[in-house]
C-alpha cells in the first residue's frame, strides 16, 4: 500500500514523503522506517539516512508522482466517466447539486465529491474535506465506477489545486464561479489564488477538455481571455455576448424565485426556479454553461427548475412561529452581500444578521466581513463562528472596525446565546439570516468538534425565546 501518511505505515509499504511536510521530513521519515515501510519516494532534495534499508525512488515531484501511483493503482484512467470539475470562491457547492439533478434526470448516474459530501446512488459519506486528498481520491473514483457511476462531479478547492491532491486525474469539463478574497492566510495574495484556480484549467486537461468561466468576474473575465475557447456565462446582457457567450437575462427575481431567460447560439429558452437572488440566477448559468459542454441542450435545462436549494445554502429553518429565518455558508465578504441582498430583494422589512470569523483563517477578510453585514443588515449580531486555535473574542476584535457603520450592532461570543438575543429582535415582515457555518454540524474550539448545528439550534432558539 502506498502511504503519506507515517502513522498509517504497515510493514511493505511504501511511504511517499510529500512536500508539505518538509519541515518535518526528518521526523516523519524515521516514523515511517521504524513502522517497515519497504519503499520511500522523496524528491531530489531531501536527505535521507544512508544506512537506510528501504528501497529509495528520487522523484522531481512527490505530489504529482502520488498522482501517478494512485491512477495506476486504482486504474483511475481506465474508468469510464466523465469528470467536471466545479472551482472559485462561492456557488461551488449549489452548481455542483444543479448539475447533479440535471445530469441525472438525463438518465445519468451521477457521483458527487464536495464540501457537504462523497455522494453517489446507493452511498454517502461525510465530507472531511471539500477536496479528499489524492489517494483518496482515487480510491473513491474506483468505488464510484464500481458503481456504475458514469458521471463524477467535484468540487476543486484552490488548496487541493496548489497542493495537487488531483494529480492522476483528467477533467472532461471544469467552471470558474468567481474569485473574491478568501484563504489568502494560504495564498498570499489574490494572484497566487488566480493561479491555483487557474490550474485547473491549464495544468489538468483532456485533451478536447470543455471550460466554462464567469464573464460577470474580473478573474472569469481573465480565464477567458487566457482560454479562448472557454464558454463565458453573462447576466450583463447583450453588449457583452458574442459566439461563445451564455447569456442570462433576469426577468423576475422575488420571495418566489427567479425567472431566468437564455440565449446562446441563437437559441432561446426560459426558466423559472424557486432559487433566490441573483447569485443563484449566475449558478444557474455556470451550470448550464457545463452542461452544454457535455452535448445537453437547451431543451434539456428544464429539470433545473424544480431545484430547491442546498443544506446550508439560504437554508429555510422551519418553525411553529413563521419566522423568517435561514442558515448559510457564506463565510467571505462577497458571500455575505449576495445572500444578503437576496434577501433585501425578496421584500422582508428588516434584516438581522448573526455571523463570526473562522480562527485559524485569513485575518484580513474579517473586517471585510463585518462592513458587508453591516452595509445591508438592520441589526448585526457578532458572534463567534470555528475559533479553532484563536481566543473568539480576539476574532471578534479584528471585525469590529468593520462594524463602525452598523445601524445596531449585537455582541455575543457563545453562539447560541447570539441566536437568543437575535431572535428576540424579529418582528413581523423581517428576516433572521444565520451566516457562517451552513451545513456544518459542529463547532470546532481547538482541535475539538463539538456538536453543533446552526438550524437546530435555530430551532430551539426560536421555541425557548417564543415559547
Amino acid at each position: 500500500m502506498v502511504r503519506t501518511d507515517s502513522r498509517q505505515v504497515t510493514p511493505g509499504d511504501a511511504f511517499v514523503l510529500m512536500p508539505s511536510t518538509a519541515d518535518k521530513a526528518e521526523a516523519f521519515l524515521a516514523d515511517a522506517l521504524s513502522r517497515g515501510a519497504a519503499w520511500v519516494v522523496a524528491d531530489r532534495q531531501t536527505p535521507v539516512p544512508g544506512d537506510m534499508t528501504a528501497a529509495l525512488v528520487r522523484v522531481d515531484d512527490t505530489a504529482s508522482t502520488l498522482g501517478q501511483l494512485a491512477s495506476a493503482h486504482f486504474r483511475t484512467r481506465e474508468e469510464a466517466m466523465q469528470v467536471v470539475a466545479v472551482t472559485g470562491t462561492n456557488g461551488k457547492t449549489t452548481v455542483a447539486y444543479l448539475l447533479e439533478g440535471l445530469l441525472a434526470a438525463c438518465g445519468r448516474k451521477v457521483g458527487v465529491l464536495g464540501t457537504v459530501a462523497y455522494r453517489w446512488p446507493g452511498t454517502s459519506i461525510d465530507a472531511s474535506l471539500t477536496t479528499p486528498g489524492c489517494w483518496r481520491l482515487h480510491e473513491l473514483f474506483a468505488q464510484m465506477s464500481a458503481d456504475g457511476v458514469d458521471t463524477v462531479i467535484m468540487e476543486a478547492s484552490s488548496h487541493a489545486l496548489h497542493q495537487k491532491r488531483v494529480a492522476g486525474l483528467e477533467f472532461d469539463a471544469a467552471v470558474l464561479t468567481n474569485l473574491t478574497q478568501d484563504h489568502l492566510d494560504y495564498h498570499g495574495d489574490f494572484e497566487s489564488y488566480y493561479q491555483a484556480k487557474r490550474l485547473l484549467f491549464g495544468s489538468y486537461p483532456s485533451v478536447d477538455k470543455h471550460m466554462a468561466a464567469n464573464a460577470d468576474d474580473p478573474y472569469g473575465q481573465r480565464l477567458l481571455k487566457e482560454f479562448p475557447d472557454a464558454l463565458g456565462f453573462t447576466l450583463k446582457g447583450k453588449a457583452v455576448c458574442d459566439k461563445s457567450m451564455l447569456c442570462g437575462t433576469l426577468v423576475e427575481c422575488s420571495s418566489k424565485g427567479l425567472l431566468l431567460r437564455m440565449e446562446w447560439e441563437g437559441k432561446c429558452w426560459s426558466l423559472n426556479s424557486g432559487l433566490v437572488g441573483q447569485h443563484n440566477a449566475s449558478n444557474l448559468l455556470a451550470a448550464q454553461a457545463v452542461a452544454l459542454g457535455l452535448g445537453l441542450g437547451p431543451a434539456d435545462m428544464q429539470p433545473l427548475a424544480p431545484f430547491t436549494g442546498v443544506p446550508g445554502r439560504l437554508e429555510r429553518v422551519q418553525n411553529d412561529h413563521g419566522l423568517d429565518i435561514f442558515v448559510d455558508y457564506a463565510h467571505t465578504p462577497d458571500a455575505l452581500l449576495n445572500v444578503q441582498r437576496a434577501l433585501r430583494n425578496a421584500g422582508f422589512k428588516r434584516l438581522v444578521t448573526v455571523f463570526g470569523c473562522g480562527g485559524d483563517r485569513d485575518r484580513t477578510k474579517r473586517p471585510l466581513m463585518g462592513s458587508a453585514v453591516a452595509e445591508l443588515s438592520d441589526i448585526c449580531v457578532l458572534t463567534s463562528d470555528n475559533p479553532r486555535h484563536e481566543e473568539p473574542l480576539a476574532i471578534m476584535a479584528d471585525v469590529r472596525p468593520g462594524l463602525k457603520d452598523a445601524k445596531a450592532v449585537i455582541e455575543d461570543a457563545d453562539r447560541y446565546q447570539a441566536m437568543l438575543k437575535a431572535v428576540a429582535q424579529l418582528e413581523p415582515g423581517d428576516a433572521l439570516l444565520i451566516a457562517g457555518k451552513g451545513h456544518e454540524s459542529y463547532q470546532q474550539v481547538g482541535d475539538v468538534k463539538h456538536p453543533f448545528s446552526d438550524v437546530e439550534a435555530a430551532k430551539r432558539a426560536v421555541n425557548e425565546v417564543r415559547g
